[in-house]
């Protein structure tokens, strides 16, 4: 049936994806379309406007720093910041080696890596699949002749799950990107998230590291295959109204909190209240017994 309750994007939809897109994607395909297709998405929260915000700076600064550029009224006006770059040099003094000094900017590792070795960050990649394009920011990309490795910066604590980040599109689809626009060898290539905010005190960053190979980029692939297969039936459905995005299951328990329950009809509330109403109407139907 016609989705009617639906209206139709006012703009063809982007090729390009992100890792955060295909995480929304994977989790709940209606949720991806009420926020990338219709841009129904709620604005940030304070709360999370601001942790957005130091996200930014620290970022900021970790850049300026990598070029070479003054970032001492930066991490003045902000102590937290200047917290966290201190800590992470005293955890990692081997991220930020004097090569950082003589590396070229302006080179670029794919084509064929050499002898020299190569610093840049906000390093960014696309790569062309599937119809679709992927674009990857690396925080930091260092590499040789014989490795490369991918370092991103967090600015909240490191999560009790390994498993979870592994599972992340970030985790997978970074190392994916490089691999496929480069002559490094899976193997040879490493992702690295360092947490700058600690849980405890006095504040001690965290990373966790995954080594990458042919098994995992060949898996990578197959799942990111079915997953643009997917977007492309779904997308392709929904523009000629003939149906939605799928949604995801009641029994994946990932509607409870989220924006679009209502208008999904998978508010908790409005569920009980309907089943009630349901409960009631049947009721009615049922004969007087005389007796």
């Amino acid at each position: 049936m016609p989705h009617a309750q639906c209206p139709m994007p006012t703009t063809i939809f982007p090729m390009r994806l992100s890792q955060s897109q295909l995480n929304l994607l994977e989790t709940c395909p209606r949720k991806f379309q009420h926020t990338y297709l219709e841009q129904l998405g709620a604005p940030a929260t304070p709360e999370q406007q601001e942790k957005l915000a130091w996200g930014s700076r620290f970022h900021q600064v970790m850049q300026q720093r990598e070029l070479g550029l003054p970032v001492k009224s930066l991490v003045l006006q902000y102590p937290q910041i200047r917290e966290w770059v201190t800590a992470l040099d005293k955890a990692a003094p081997e991220i930020f080696s004097p090569a950082a000094e003589t590396a070229d900017p302006a080179a670029d590792p794919a084509a064929a890596p050499t002898d020299k070795s190569f610093r840049q960050a906000e390093h960014w990649r696309t790569l062309h699949f599937q119809d679709y394009t992927f674009a990857a920011v690396y925080d930091l990309l260092i590499a040789d002749e014989t490795s490369a490795a991918i370092l991103d910066w967090k600015t909240y604590p490191r999560p009790q799950s390994r498993k979870w980040v592994a599972q992340n599109w970030q985790t997978r689809l970074y190392p994916f990107v490089l691999t496929e626009t480069s002559n490094y060898l899976p193997e040879t290539i490493s992702m690295t998230y360092w947490f700058v905010e600690s849980k405890g005190e006095p504040n001690e960053p965290e990373s966790l590291m995954f080594a990458y190979d042919e098994g995992q980029h060949q898996k990578t692939k197959e799942d990111l295959t079915r997953l643009l297969s997917g977007l492309t039936d779904w997308l392709d459905r929904y523009q000629k109204d003939i149906e939605p995005f799928p949604q995801v299951s009641l029994a994946a328990g990932k509607c409870t909190g989220c924006q679009f329950a209502i208008r999904c009809q998978r508010d908790r509330s409005l569920i009980e209240s309907t089943a009630h109403a349901e409960q009631l109407s049947d009721l009615a139907t049922i004969e007087e017994v005389i007796v």
